[in-house]
């Protein structure tokens, strides 16, 4: 029979790494709007799924970038279409 191992939980350092990567994540996807989205708001998601992935206190505000993410890609990439803007 194997030991039970508990998971390790995320320690401080690793939290605070993670409100960072989801705030970065949110900032990136709204500038990704306004300008190049296709190139910006890709690596705004991953960002907040790294987030995601890390877990820990922040683990909601990770969640709310990636749905911001997402909203934020379809939104930039209809305006960029509508006003002839460049994807890249």
């Amino acid at each position: 029979m194997e030991a039970d191992v508990p998971e390790r939980a995320p320690s401080g350092a690793t939290q605070t790494l993670a409100g960072f990567l989801a705030a970065a994540g949110i900032f990136v996807s709204l500038a990704g709007v306004a300008y190049r989205p296709l190139r910006l708001v890709p690596f705004a998601i991953v960002l907040s799924l790294i987030a995601v992935a890390i877990g820990g206190r922040n683990a909601r505000l990770a969640t709310a970038a990636v749905f911001v993410g997402a909203l934020c890609f379809a939104l930039g990439m209809a305006l960029a279409v509508i006003t002839s803007n460049p994807l890249w």
